[in-house]
């Protein structure tokens, strides 16, 4: 049997990122109005502001009050924890404006940690010196030591990501933003864009309310 169609939607800081069970869609958070959805719609939300647009609709339903928080720490966000409940077994890298790693075994959240994203450590090099103001090389051969100034940056940032990572000896996940030059890195991960509405849909059946 299928599942039904339902609309949910993951609320971040720029976009509201929708999945209707078949595409999925994003609009900018300062222009979307929420009140626009006449149909019942289950989300989460790390976006402080749209979470207050959202109380008094009746028809936006926050799973984070369907979580069993004793698997996870107080203070992860909602976004984190509806990605690690997408997968049994593996290593997720979602690479946004941070980028998060967080360890999944046999359905329980082993532990994690957060990574500065590539936009915010680019601007950390330009504010050292604008000599060292340079986009990360993505492609770079990080078996072999740099011997220019872009590659040593992508390889000060990317070798140190990819070898904790590789290091666990699992399935690697890749979602967000800046999955896809991530890939360039780890070659045999897998990209999921709608990993965390998989997370959402499990959720809503441990809750049986799908």
């Amino acid at each position: 049997m299928e599942d039904p169609v339902m609309l949910l939607c993951d609320i971040g800081n720029t976009t509201y990122h929708f999945f209707d069970g078949i595409e999925h869609y994003k609009k900018d958070a300062k222009l979307f109005d929420p009140s626009s959805i006449k149909e019942e719609i289950f989300y989460i939300c790390v976006n402080k502001q749209a979470k207050e647009l959202i109380k008094p609709l009746k028809n936006w339903i926050d799973l984070s009050t369907y979580v069993d928080m004793r698997n996870y720490y107080e203070t992860m966000g909602i976004d984190r924890v509806t990605s690690c409940e997408a997968i049994e077994d593996g290593v997720i890298v979602d690479a946004g404006s941070a980028v998060t790693i967080d360890v999944v075994k046999s359905g329980r959240f082993e532990g994690g940690f957060i990574y500065p994203g590539s936009k915010a450590m680019n601007e950390c090099y330009r504010n050292i010196s604008d000599a060292l103001a340079y986009s990360f090389n993505f492609e770079l051969d990080l078996g072999k030591m740099p011997k220019n100034s872009r590659d040593a940056i992508s390889y000060g940032y990317l070798k140190l990501l990819r070898n904790e990572v590789v290091s666990y000896g699992m399935d690697i996940y890749l979602t967000g933003g800046d999955a896809a030059e991530f890939a360039k890195i780890f070659p045999y991960s897998h990209i999921d864009e709608t990993l965390l509405f998989k997370g959402m849909k499990n959720i809503m059946k441990k809750a049986n309310i799908c």
